[in-house]
């Protein structure tokens, strides 16, 4: 398949030291599809460009680093104040490349080939939206306005053209609630990507999400992995008397050597005992 012009975004702030090796390893992934033909972009929040490319290391040439920003007004003011500085960052700018078929992946989403839904959602002859599925359903106050199938925006795609701006206003002049978690945010994205026709959904199957606590999976899927909870530094609860975060490294650094090798990377030095 000839993959028409795409161009692939991330989003990225100060989290756990893996957060950026997953990036590093998304941005490798989506370069191992798209190659030089795909553009792609990392917007960076709650720290400085800098240093948010320091730490995620060598990459291909022609990614763009910009500041996270362009939040539009209606959607500010939705925002709860206990959410005002977290909620909407995948949102902040809503298009990066407005002309091109436009991919959003949370950088802990690594994936070394297309999944089945994504090649329908590039080859349709009228395009619709594309988002991931999920395992549990967790779209806050907007669950009951869609489809009732699991998803998450871990992966998100929007054709050539499409407005964004206009199907999230739609959503929030339907439903008019402040969104006070970032299960609101998701929710409201779900629903705005499902206006007109319902978008392509990529399995879980093909990407799975990715963790040692049920019912996500602790395995990889068939073209990628969504490794939920990797940002995170410290997660104050036990899973069967050991530390989450324990869990949740442990489960990285087991699939580590197979992800350097799908998306096409040696495994670092370093990192060849196991631990970062």
């Amino acid at each position: 398949m000839s993959l028409p012009p795409t161009g692939v975004r991330w989003t990225i702030g100060d989290v756990d030291p893996l957060g950026f090796e997953a990036l590093r390893l998304s941005i490798w992934g989506a370069w191992r599809i798209f190659g030089e033909r795909g553009a792609y972009v990392v917007y960076v929040n709650s720290m400085g460009i800098d240093e948010a490319r320091s730490r995620t290391g060598d990459l291909p040439d022609g990614v763009a680093w910009r500041p996270a920003g362009g939040l539009p007004g209606f959607l500010e003011a939705h925002l709860d104040g206990a959410m005002a500085e977290g909620v909407a960052w995948k949102l902040a700018p809503l298009r990066a490349f407005p002309d091109r078929f436009e991919l959003s992946l949370d950088n802990d989403c690594i994936m070394w080939d297309l999944p089945e839904a994504m090649h329908a959602w590039l080859s349709e002859a009228e395009p619709r939206c594309l988002i991931a599925a999920d395992v549990t359903l967790a779209h806050g106050t907007f669950a009951d306005l869609t489809r009732p199938e699991p998803r998450n925006t871990g992966i998100r795609g929007l054709p050539p053209g499409h407005d964004l701006a206009k199907a999230l206003l739609a959503v929030l002049e339907r439903h008019p609630v402040p969104l006070r978690s970032e299960l609101d945010e998701q929710g409201l994205q779900v629903v705005a990507l499902d206006l007109g026709r319902p978008a392509h959904v990529v399995s879980t199957a093909d990407v799975t999400i990715c963790s040692p606590f049920w019912p996500q999976t602790p395995e990889l899927g068939q073209v990628g992995a969504h490794f939920v909870g990797l940002n995170t530094r410290n997660l104050p609860w036990n899973w069967y008397d050991r530390p989450a975060r324990e869990c949740v490294v442990e489960n990285w650094e087991r699939h580590r050597p197979q992800l350097y090798a799908r998306v096409g990377l040696p495994l670092p030095a370093g990192l060849r005992s196991g631990h970062p």
